[in-house]
């Protein structure tokens, strides 16, 4: 194999993941994600940060509405 032909590691996707949800992805990260990456991956990834992101905006919510009551 390539160098270029090498599996994505778990910092490129995780990334590239991070660079989608906020739609900065750069053309070049984007082929390269195409062209290297596993579809299975980037979709659990991006299940996971999701459901992060959500968890943490509740908490900040519940907090927010702790202090504000209180």
């Amino acid at each position: 194999m390539e160098k270029d032909e090498k599996p994505l590691t778990l910092l490129e996707m995780l990334q590239s993941v991070l660079a989608a949800a906020f739609g900065v992805q750069s053309g070049k990260n984007r082929s390269r994600d195409f062209s290297r990456g596993k579809p299975s991956h980037f979709i659990l990834l991006g299940v996971i940060f999701t459901s992060f992101f959500v968890l943490v905006l509740l908490g900040v919510v519940k907090l927010i509405l702790h202090l504000a009551v209180g």
